[in-house]
């Protein structure tokens, strides 16, 4: 499987942007897909993950502002992120969870996307 992330970039405090992560490759099943970021000096954490099912879960700290969704059909997870706060900056990280069989299971990372927020 791999991943292929966009969206990032440089935005004001207040304004939004929206990342897009693909997965592609053969014969894989996806269960979780999932954003998480990392700023300057602090640990990766979660962001937001979203299910097959549509269950979603998020960061205290975006709740309200953030909107995870996927489309199923194109294996693609999405990141829409509003009223973008100065914190937010960090790389943003796709993650995907899954398998290629019954007993193949796979925790896959993309290559991250810089999202800078200027206050």
């Amino acid at each position: 499987v791999q991943l292929q992330a966009s969206g990032g970039g440089l935005v004001q405090a207040g304004g939004s942007l929206r990342l897009t992560c693909t997965a592609s490759g053969s014969a894989f099943a996806i269960n979780a897909m999932g954003w998480y970021r990392q700023a300057p000096g602090k640990q990766r954490e979660l962001v937001a993950t979203i299910t097959s099912g549509g269950s979603t879960n998020y960061a205290d700290s975006v709740k309200g502002r953030f909107t995870i969704s996927r489309d199923n059909a194109k294996n693609t997870v999405f990141l829409q992120m509003n009223s973008l706060k100065f914190e937010d900056t960090a790389v943003y990280y796709c993650n995907v969870e899954g398998a290629y069989s019954d007993y193949v299971r796979f925790d896959y990372w993309g290559q991250g996307t810089q999202v800078t927020v200027s206050s």
